[in-house]
């Protein structure tokens, strides 16, 4: 992925669409810090597994690791504690006339 200033990328924006829409990635930095990506369509989402670019750009950069994706089978289902309805009864004798 390349990485391009501001200013460059102002003065040659032309060329940095061309390559994006050749399927390379780009990187925008301002004073070094990396504020903007440029990818083509759908690559973002397909490329991250979910996560949010600025994510995967830390952990592209090896400051950061990715954690596994949630898996709704580690969690196991609880039982519910109260019948339905339950709750609002006893927050209105809580309440009493008021």
């Amino acid at each position: 992925m390349k990485t391009v200033g501001l200013r460059e990328l102002k003065n040659r924006l032309a060329e940095y669409v061309r390559d994006v829409r050749s399927g390379e990635g780009v990187l925008v930095t301002d004073r070094g810090d990396v504020v903007a990506e440029l990818l083509p369509p759908g690559q973002a989402t397909a490329q991250s597994g979910g996560a949010p670019s600025g994510l995967v750009a830390l952990a592209k950069a090896g400051r950061l690791t990715l954690g596994a994706e949630n898996d709704a089978a580690a969690y196991p289902k609880l039982s519910r504690l109260l019948k339905h309805g339950r709750a609002a009864e006893l927050l209105d004798e809580e309440r009493g006339g008021r």
